[in-house]
């Protein structure tokens, strides 16, 4: 099984409450709370239905919440008392109600009565057929159809320990193939709507790939990642990405991708992918940015500490710099000289990078000397720590410093 099925699980922080199912142990969904405005009552706000529908849902939330099943139970008993007593319309929220409720099971484990309720909701005949509604009914549908993924996911690692001559291995392949139709039929609808789908995206896609349909799996992709009726998604150009590499794509078509990525998310892991495709090309214009990208990472606080970018970033400063191309480096430095010394390049960094790791200390020096000149106070602290193994490192990095300093050798900072 892949590790999608690991990711649909996962605590709930308070930033994602609005956008969340309850906390707790099961699988990890997105909630459509815009929906049950809109859905239940068809965007027709009559006051008195509404007070009454939103307390009961109030009343059976709280009560799940404190595990009260009876009560819990008894107010949903009264939401549906509501709905029958309404006109057609003011039905409309009972899908709704339905998928809650199968979103609070699935996320506490509760597959069989999740993948029930699910079904119910999925046959609800009564209220207008409005576009919103469509879209609830096709979002049913793909839950389902992750119900029959995570089925699919595991009949799947069993057909994987089963060898091809065993009596038992195409009863299980049937089985496989039974479920990934399923789950196509399910999402494949869903995806098409402007959105961010992440979850049905990449169940819909391995599927896609295990039968060997690729060019079928990068246009589901590609669709996902650059239609511009969908919401910006990182994720999207992520999950496109990591299929071309998969596909030993082109470095001109993964370049592409990652490009819109570091635009979205400068400081995303994969930007150290980056500027490695980047350093690999022919082209000079991706040799630059191939430099402003590790300047992009380590603008990021969360970055300061990752001693492979720095180590990226000192040794492509050096080439840059022994390629005669200082404009590049004053390009990306001007902006930052300001506010990088003492981001980075303090005597307080200095002390604790040495005193936590010695090799990040040595990196970040180099790159420090290289722009601040040999005066800067985090690469003189370095230069005089005695450490037996990276003696001599230290000793290159001095007569490296130097030689290729930006900054003038009569000034210190």
């Amino acid at each position: 099984m892949s590790d999608f099925s690991e990711e649909l699980k996962g605590p709930v922080t308070d930033d994602e409450v609005e956008t969340s199912v309850l906390t707790g142990a099961g699988m990890h969904f997105p909630w459509l709370q815009t929906y049950v405005e809109t859905v239940a009552i068809g965007g027709k706000r009559k006051k008195d239905f509404a007070q009454t529908t939103s307390a009961c849902l109030s009343f059976v939330q709280e009560a799940l919440l404190k595990h009260q099943w009876q009560q819990a139970a008894e107010y949903m008993y009264s939401y549906f008392q509501t709905l029958e007593d309404s006109d057609s319309y003011k039905r409309q929220a009972a899908p709704e109600i339905s998928l809650q409720h199968a979103l609070y099971l699935l996320h506490h484990g509760m597959l069989k009565d999740a993948k029930r309720n699910l079904s119910e909701a999925e046959t609800w005949r009564h209220g207008e057929n409005t576009s919103s509604r469509g879209i609830l009914i096709n979002l049913i549908q793909a839950y389902k159809g992750l119900l029959q993924y995570y089925t699919w996911s595991k009949k799947k690692m069993e057909l994987s320990k089963l060898d091809k001559d065993d009596y038992a291995y195409n009863a299980v392949a049937q089985d496989v193939f039974n479920h990934s139709w399923k789950t196509s039929a399910n999402i494949s609808a869903l995806i098409k709507i402007p959105g961010v789908w992440d979850p049905f995206v990449k169940s819909y896609v391995e599927m896609l790939e295990f039968y060997g349909d690729r060019d079928g799996a990068q246009e589901v992709l590609t669709n996902y990642a650059y239609d511009e009726k969908f919401p910006s998604n990182p994720n999207a150009h992520i999950y496109l990405y990591n299929f071309l590499k998969r596909q030993k794509a082109p470095r001109s078509k993964m370049i592409s991708v990652l490009k819109i990525l570091y635009q979205i998310v400068p400081s995303h892991k994969l930007m150290l992918e980056f500027h490695t495709l980047l350093r690999k090309s022919e082209k000079e214009e991706h040799h630059k940015l191939g430099l402003e990208v590790l300047f992009g990472v380590l603008d990021f606080a969360g970055c300061t500490k990752n001693i492979t970018a720095w180590k990226y970033l000192a040794k492509y400063l050096k080439k840059t710099l022994m390629g005669n191309h200082l404009a590049w480096v004053q390009d990306e430095w001007n902006s930052r000289k300001n506010w990088w010394p003492s981001f980075h390049f303090s005597y307080f960094w200095a002390k604790s990078d040495w005193k936590e790791d010695t090799a990040l200390a040595c990196e970040k020096a180099f790159v420090a000397g290289l722009l601040l000149g040999k005066g800067c106070r985090y690469f003189r602290y370095i230069l005089k720590q005695d450490h037996q193994i990276l003696g001599k490192k230290i000793k290159q990095m001095k007569r490296s410093v130097k030689k290729y300093s930006i900054v003038n050798p009569r000034l210190s900072y």
